[in-house]
């Protein structure tokens, strides 16, 4: 072909698209409009929801009530760091064999042993133990657990006292998320008040 002819149609626009780069088609803005309008509106929902969190007393010592279901509770009080220190030397000599040094709980937790019982979950944020008041959880470590439920978690009355099992709970406590802490915390003033 000479310098200059002209080009069959589909092949005109192909050279047309090639020499002016910033041609974008139509339906590429679209998608790309959509794209930055889904972006804003996850943006704006997630920074919605942890403003609402921070204003709801997430912050342990914040000393601002809790609020879960519309029920409000006073602050969750803060942490001795004593206790946390003397928690997490008993928790080392009574717990972490079973329960995790980390407090991650046995492998598999959620699955029966031959015997029907459940391995030890774990304390930390990703179990379940800080979906229990602390009257629950005291008890379970005093007086052992259900042997009706398949529970292998032994008595403690005998080897800890009351206030060495409420410096391990704490301890654990200190290793909960914000959301976790705050809703055992609530959980704890709504069984007390019942």
């Amino acid at each position: 072909m000479k310098r200059g002819a002209k080009l069959p149609g589909k092949f005109q626009r192909r050279k047309n698209a090639r020499t002016n780069p910033l041609q974008i088609p139509s339906f590429s803005i679209l998608v790309l409009a959509l794209l930055a309008t889904a972006a804003l509106l996850t943006s704006a929902l997630y920074f919605q929801k942890n403003s609402s969190v921070e204003g709801e007393g997430s912050s342990p010592g914040a000393g601002q009530p809790v609020t879960i279901n519309s029920v409000t509770v006073p602050p969750p009080p803060a942490l001795d760091v004593s206790a946390i220190v003397r928690g997490e030397q008993l928790y080392a000599r009574y717990c972490a064999a079973c329960h995790g040094v980390n407090l991650e709980g046995a492998a598999n937790w959620r699955l029966p042993l031959p015997d029907g019982s459940l391995p030890a979950p774990p304390h930390d944020s990703s179990g379940h133990t800080w979906h229990h008041p602390d009257s629950v959880l005291i008890a379970i470590t005093r007086d052992g657990g259900d042997p009706t439920q398949n529970s292998r978690m032994p008595a403690f009355r005998g080897q800890l006292t009351d206030e060495e099992i409420e410096a391990v709970l704490t301890f654990m406590k200190s290793r909960w998320g914000e959301e976790e802490r705050r809703y055992q915390w609530w959980i704890t003033v709504m069984s007390a008040n019942h």
